[in-house]
């Protein structure tokens, strides 16, 4: 028994091990590209802390499918959710302040949480249809509190408010530099000015992470260890995850099966509305049609971070990146293209030696070896061929990038094996 669980520490350390190699190794690959391709934006403080934004409201939503997805409710119903935490947040906020504004954000995504518990749960409707209803209902009822609460003549359409957005925040959420690193003198500011391989890029990172970071910013991070230890350390967590992978065996170990699908299901609309709070603060009030289909591709990071709370982070921060890169620079995406070609090649001899170490001469086994090279040739030469991108295309990337980068991690992805299976206390699946 000590010996396993010393044999399980040691893989998980050498896991930890084996990340903190691939970020060292991105951060060079990705210097390497700004250099040959000239684009200083690629690894700049700007870009990383635009990344840093954008990525945050799709993590917190993804975060809240992972809670979700994790007890077996199929949640597609999160960008709902999250313009019900937009809506609540800004109502709350211009008369309240930023600390009401989070918690009534919070209690919006709830609330469709929950609505979406008792559809799915207690009702057995079908979870698709069920997310599908939600993601129409959000909008619709937002709309319609809107032109009832900020139409001309009411107290908030006084203060500013129209049909399509709310007052101005009364008070906003405060923001922190990251002591030594990015406060007091700019030392990082003046080794990114420098323009050194590495160094620089280094230094364009750190700063853009830790230089005026708003608060909550830090709790969205903080939420993804929190959620590894409660989901993987504790034993409410093994009950929630055992609701998610077989229910019925769940259910004969004495586990409230519906209780821990409810409590699952609202935490996840409140994460979802959380990540509309974040949203509303970004633009000081509530813009309809702001979450942009944030909710989607947070499920989609959380699909590509094959439901764990570690690649859910790394998804979220891809997607956020790549829009921050298209809002600082159309020239920096073509950088992109050239960083994209090289990760390719990378994967390319890498697929190759594990495929000639296993002994697999066949062609068959290639395939996905071959298709990587031919996507890396053509990504080199739309980089040097092409000056400048259209505008369309640098708008749609991060779309584009969310597909490319699911139809890849789509080869080994593992959902929890009862996830969107219709559940009933004593019925045998």
């Amino acid at each position: 028994m000590t010996t396993s669980v010393a044999s399980s520490e040691a893989r998980r350390v050498r896991r930890y091990h084996l990340a903190l190699v691939g970020v060292a190794a991105l951060i060079l690959l990705l210097s390497l590209a700004r250099v040959i391709a000239g684009a200083p934006e690629l690894t700049s403080s700007g870009t990383f802390s635009a990344a840093l934004l954008l990525a945050v409201p799709i993590g917190l939503a993804g975060l809240g499918g992972l809670w979700a997805e994790r007890a077996g409710i199929v949640n597609i119903g999160l960008e709902g959710m999250m313009v019900l935490g937009t809506w609540f947040a800004g109502w709350a906020g211009y008369q309240w302040g930023a600390t009401a504004a989070l918690l009534a954000g919070l209690a919006g995504g709830a609330i469709g949480g929950l609505i979406h518990a008792i559809a799915t749960v207690s009702f057995g409707v079908d979870h698709i249809i069920s997310g599908v209803a939600i993601n129409l209902l959000g909008p619709g009822v937002t709309r319609f509190l809107s032109e009832v609460l900020y139409a001309q003549g009411t107290a908030a359409g006084e203060k500013g408010a129209g049909i399509t957005s709310s007052p101005t925040l009364s008070s906003e959420a405060p923001s922190v530099s990251l002591p030594i690193l990015s406060d007091g003198p700019d030392l990082l500011g003046k080794l990114e000015n420098t323009h050194w391989f590495l160094l620089s890029d280094v230094a364009g990172i750190l700063r853009g992470l830790t230089h005026d970071v708003n608060v909550l910013v830090i709790l969205a991070v903080a939420l993804i260890p929190l959620t590894f230890f409660v989901l993987w350390r504790t034993s409410f967590g093994l009950r929630l995850r055992s609701c998610g992978e077989n229910p019925w065996a769940a259910e004969s170990l004495g586990v409230n099966v519906y209780l821990t699908k409810y409590l699952a299901t609202v935490i996840s609309g409140a994460l979802a509305g959380l990540g509309g709070v974040f949203l509303v603060f970004v633009t000081t009030k509530y813009v309809e049609g702001q979450t942009a289909g944030r909710g989607f591709i947070g499920l989609a990071a959380m699909i590509f971070g094959n439901w764990r709370p570690g690649g859910l982070a790394a998804g979220a921060s891809l997607f956020g990146y790549a829009d921050g890169l298209q809002l600082r620079s159309s020239q920096a995406v073509t950088g992109l293209l050239l960083f994209g070609a090289l990760l390719l090649l990378i994967y390319t001899g890498r697929e190759v030696r594990r495929r000639l170490a296993a002994g697999e001469p066949g062609v068959r086994q290639y395939t996905a070896a071959v298709a990587a090279l031919l996507a890396a040739v053509l990504l080199i030469w739309l980089w040097m061929t092409v000056d400048k991108l259209p505008n369309e295309f640098v708008f749609i990337t991060p779309h584009v990038l969310t597909l490319l980068v699911l139809s890849a991690a789509s080869q080994s992805l593992r959902a929890p094996q009862a996830d969107g299976v219709r559940y009933r206390r004593g019925e045998q699946h």
